[in-house]
């Protein structure tokens, strides 16, 4: 079997897999980049005992606990408080002002993983005195992770990180104000929990939400191709308000979007954008 010939073979076997997670358990990856999604795949194979893709469809196929173990690694989390300062310092210092002037705000936080975005940006509303009149929604398809973010509580060992984040960021008082400390563990306070909803929505399946004054969702279109990047960038047009707000990662761009027109540049570098 010649080089290309085992690629077109690996091809296939990644194509059904994925059919078969979709039809099976209703989590679209197809329209994930497959550069990321062959790495992720091989980490799972790994985990799970798998030789080969044929050999983790079968695993999938007939046994859920193996699909649950391998989500894990379909689903990257990679997340903390506050994380690249200068967006969130942005967000205080550039949309804060204009959020200000809603009688009540809607914000969703896409991609939310295990929460703590959501926090940070409630602690910032906090701090502009808007958290009181605002309803976090943050989405994520990964239930595991969902359920972390839901009991907003995370090791004692990543709060010095956080924390310099935070200061980075603008903030006005001390991170420490917004948790108790447990064995080993932070719980942040239910005063921000309560502000958020944090639910299960695909960004490759489902629908746009309503009249939301910001969309924050970073670090996700990356894993995605061209096509699902359309897709969900379409989705977040949809949801917002006239001259409502989107932000992105670092390395994410609306740049070749179908949809770039309808959009602004606030802050290009941190690439917050505002609807037209």
């Amino acid at each position: 079997m010649t080089a290309s010939d085992a690629q077109e073979e690996n091809d296939l076997e990644l194509d059904l897999l994925l059919e078969a997670i979709y039809r099976t358990y209703h989590y679209d990856f197809r329209g994930y980049a497959r550069s990321s999604l062959r790495r992720s795949v091989a980490r799972g194979q790994s985990a799970l005992g798998s030789p080969t893709i044929t050999h983790l469809l079968d695993r999938i196929l007939h046994e859920s606990e193996a699909f649950a173990e391998l989500l894990r690694y379909l689903t990257i989390q990679v997340s903390e408080f506050f994380r690249d300062p200068g967006y969130f310092r942005l967000l205080r210092e550039k949309v804060m002002p204009h959020l200000a002037t809603y009688p009540s705000l809607r914000i969703w936080v896409a991609g939310c993983g295990t929460g703590e975005e959501a926090y940070s940006i409630a602690i910032i509303l906090h701090e502009e005195g808007l958290l009181e009149r605002s309803l976090i929604y943050a989405t994520d398809i990964d239930m595991e992770s969902l359920k972390i973010a839901e009991a907003g509580v995370y090791e004692l060992g990543r709060l010095r990180g956080f924390s310099e984040n935070y200061f980075r960021s603008g903030g006005r008082a001390s991170l420490s104000d917004y948790y108790a400390i447990a064995p080993s563990r932070a719980a942040f306070t239910p005063m921000l929990r309560k502000h958020i909803l944090f639910s299960d929505h695909s960004l490759a399946t489902d629908a746009a939400f309503a009249e939301m004054q910001l969309v924050s969702c970073r670090n996700v279109l990356i894993y995605f191709d061209r096509e699902l990047q359309d897709r969900t960038i379409g989705l977040f047009r949809e949801s917002l308000c006239p001259r409502g707000f989107l932000g992105l990662g670092p390395k994410e761009t609306l740049t070749f979007s179908d949809h770039a027109n309808s959009f602004e540049a606030l802050a290009n570098d941190e690439r917050i954008y505002r609807m037209k």
